[in-house]
């Protein structure tokens, strides 16, 4: 099913403040106006949804994805923390079982590994430990990946680590459109959301109308149909796999392109459909190889479309070590040209 955008609110979600605007023609928005209108609308729509992190508040946050929030909600609904992530956790924590819908920031995405323990002892683990009496609905935004010349702690891939903790959905929008409707369902939802913003689409644009709903963050989205082999793709690569794409079409193959949107849990319906339909797979990622995400996509695609298999699932990915100077980034990350060269490794005549 390919991506549809339409000008929908979130169910359940009130009046937008957006709307309330009248704020109704479509523009270029860029991912972070995407995410900052959803933190606004959210706060609108919910008084019980608050927004705090490092730097968040007076600065609007590193990539200015929390702009004018504090101005706007004042300093006891959007407010600065202090510099440990384990406490930001930790005050989600208190605040959620007391009623409240968090929505913290991780500034940059290896900066959460301080907050570690208590987003894998009880962030993941308090509605199963309390047998469901306690829900726990937080949202930890944390801006994700590389190719924005950061330095090591600037440009990690996470994922694999939030995936393999049970109790945590995990997301990530690939475009400003999903970022702002699965930012609004995430806020919505009763559980603890992990959302991973890549930080090299926060400037990207996409002409739409906000607010916007698209399909469900729990539903893969075919957003290139293709016959030849299928590339599953999240976040930040997405727009690498359409490139790839465009490329390959030029070269007589025809790629399809997904966008897994949700990590955890994993839509195995719309993956297993197009590998049956192309025979041949290859997912793509920044993070390393060993261990990572690629991994177990590759482990449930080969158990689930065996007999659909051409060839061996392929994994395109960074390189094992660890995240590189910038002025290495580019040999690090996997291109256009390094995935379809991965392409011509499989025995085509098959």
């Amino acid at each position: 099913m390919t991506a549809q955008m339409t000008t929908s609110t979130q169910a359940g979600a009130g009046t937008p403040a957006s709307a309330a605007s009248g704020e109704a023609t479509a523009r270029p928005v860029s991912m972070t106006t995407a995410l900052n209108t959803a933190l606004r609308d959210a706060l609108a729509a919910d008084d019980s949804v608050v927004v705090y992190g490092e730097d968040v508040g007076r600065l609007g946050g590193v990539f200015r994805v929390t702009d004018g929030l504090r101005e706007e909600f004042g300093a006891e609904r959007v407010w600065d923390s202090p510099l440990a992530e384990s406490g930001i956790i930790g005050t989600a924590v208190g605040m959620a079982m007391a009623g409240m819908r968090p929505v913290v920031e991780m500034q940059f995405d290896a900066f959460s590994y301080p907050a570690f323990e208590q987003i894998v002892s009880h962030v993941a683990k308090m509605r199963n430990r309390t047998r469901g009496q306690v829900e726990l609905p937080i949202v930890i935004r944390i801006p994700c990946a590389g190719d924005i010349g950061g330095v090591e702690h600037h440009s990690d891939s996470s994922e694999a680590y939030w995936c393999a903790t049970p109790g945590l959905t995990v997301v990530t929008p690939s475009n400003p459109a999903d970022a702002y409707s699965m930012l609004r369902e995430a806020i919505d939802s009763p559980d603890p959301i992990i959302f991973m913003e890549p930080k090299s689409r926060y400037w990207s644009k996409d002409t739409l109308t906000l607010p916007v709903q698209t399909a469900s963050m729990y539903e893969a989205q075919v957003v290139r149909e293709g016959s030849d082999v299928t590339l599953l793709s999240y976040g930040p690569t997405v727009r690498t796999a359409l490139a790839t794409a465009e490329a390959g079409a030029e070269e007589g193959v025809s790629i399809e392109v997904i966008d897994l949107r949700s990590l955890s849990p994993f839509d195995d319906a719309t993956v297993a459909a197009s590998v049956a339909k192309t025979s041949r797979a290859a997912v793509l990622h920044e993070a390393a190889q060993f261990c990572g995400y690629g991994a177990e996509v590759a482990a449930r695609v080969t158990e689930r479309c065996f007999t659909s298999l051409a060839a061996p699932v392929l994994r395109i990915t960074g390189f094992d070590v660890p995240f590189p100077a910038p002025k290495l980034e580019e040999f690090y990350l996997p291109t256009p040209d390094r995935i379809l060269d991965a392409l011509d490794t499989w025995e085509w005549e098959l």
